[in-house]
């Protein structure tokens, strides 16, 4: 059974260590996500962006998927199906779906318009159970086609939208999506102890996660950094991995291509960065 990502949080938030959210793609990857998490007895979120879920054909098959999968592999850990960088409409097709968690990312309106959405969502969300975090500041790289610059937030802007009653608060401090370039100057740690005092106890959220320094994860997570997003590393891992089994000739059958065998390999890589990143942010043994 889904649940939301509040209470995880609160309890990661509290013990001093992440919740690792990572992003799926396909039936592999979400296979691979929920063994692992399960194997280690850690807590997960699977978080899908709009992109991946009209992949998948929609958010619904999305829903559909998880919840059966999590009862064929007898999944006891506790599972967020959470959209990641949703959009307005994207919150309200998620809620429909069957999704525990939604994240509305209002950072490109006007914090005027941010608050208002981000008000009117929580108040949906939370009569339907489910969890909401909200983006301040907007975070570097590319996500779905929407290019951010790696702003770092105000804090009295993200004491404005936690005051709305949100769960959970994606804050830039200077991280970004994808793989970080050689003369990234690092997290804004001093941004991010501002935010902290305004927002007081509020679960924090590093998106970003791929590419980060082990010391600066660590760091975070002092400093109130409850959930951290894995996406690019992921896709890294299964694309070396099936690359590797192609070039070795190993994918041909006789008959042609066996789907099941050509994915196996990114399948098992996957499991492999998401135990690091599990280990890593501490969350272990925390189901």
């Amino acid at each position: 059974m889904l649940v939301s990502a509040k209470e995880m949080l609160e309890k990661a938030r509290e013990g001093k260590y992440a919740v690792g959210q990572f992003n799926i793609n396909n039936l592999e990857w979400t296979k691979s996500v929920l063994l692992t998490a399960q194997e280690l007895q850690s807590p997960v979120i699977l978080g899908v962006s709009e992109g991946a879920g009209k992949y998948m054909t929609g958010f619904k098959t999305v829903s559909a998927m998880v919840k059966a999968m999590m009862e064929e592999l007898n999944i006891t850990v506790p599972v967020a199906l959470h959209l990641d960088h949703g959009s307005y409409e994207g919150c309200y097709k998620c809620i429909k779906a069957g999704f525990s968690s939604i994240m509305f990312d209002g950072s490109h309106y006007s914090i005027e318009e941010n608050i208002e959405k981000t008000k009117e969502l929580v108040k949906i969300a939370h009569t339907m159970g489910l969890s909401l975090e909200a983006e301040v500041g907007s975070i570097g790289g590319e996500e779905d086609g929407v290019v951010g610059l790696g702003e770092c937030a105000d804090p009295a802007e993200c004491k404005a939208i936690s005051d709305l009653g949100i769960d959970f608060l994606a804050a830039g401090i200077g991280n970004i999506h994808g793989k970080y370039p050689e003369n990234w100057p690092g997290l804004r740690f001093d941004v991010l102890e501002k935010i902290k005092e305004a927002v007081g106890d509020m679960p924090l959220v590093l998106h970003g996660g791929t590419g980060i320094p082990e010391d600066m994860i660590k760091k975070a997570i002092s400093l109130g950094v409850a959930k951290i997003n894995v996406n690019t590393e992921c896709q890294l891992t299964f694309a070396a991995a099936t690359r590797a089994y192609v070039e070795a000739g190993k994918d041909l059958q006789g008959k042609g291509f066996d789907p099941r065998k050509l994915l196996a390999p990114g399948a098992d890589a996957i499991k492999g960065t998401v135990k690091e990143k599990m280990e890593l942010f501490g969350s272990v043994g925390k189901a």
